[in-house]
């Protein structure tokens, strides 16, 4: 497949993903979902930029905490360590929706 084809394939498949918050409307009334969303630029950033970051700092800062687990264990902060390398990370990374600055249902208690 040359350049162009790729190209052209790939800002059609983010020009479609572009439309996706503007059909995504709450039908339901229910006042616990509705959140106002993100503009597109927003997500398109989220989806190139932040969320390969923040896969790499998950896994980045798995590998830290198996190197540091005995030093971490001997001190008693494994929790601690756990939660900041490994979860905060993974947290943002997974369960923070598309573009949302908040990770997952804390968006919601605005």
């Amino acid at each position: 497949m040359n350049m162009f084809r790729i190209t052209a394939a790939l800002l059609a498949l983010c020009m479609s993903l572009m439309t996706l918050p503007a059909s995504a409307e709450n039908v339901s009334g229910n006042p616990e979902y509705t959140v106002d969303a993100p503009p597109a630029y927003s997500m398109v950033a989220d989806l190139l930029i932040a969320r390969p970051l923040l896969i790499a700092g998950t896994v980045i800062g798995a590998g830290v905490f198996v190197v540091t687990f005995p030093f971490t264990l001997l001190g008693g902060g494994v929790d601690r360590a756990g939660q900041a390398l490994v979860v905060e990370p993974g947290k943002a990374a997974f369960v923070r929706c598309l573009g949302c600055t908040k990770s997952g249902y804390e968006n919601f208690d605005d």
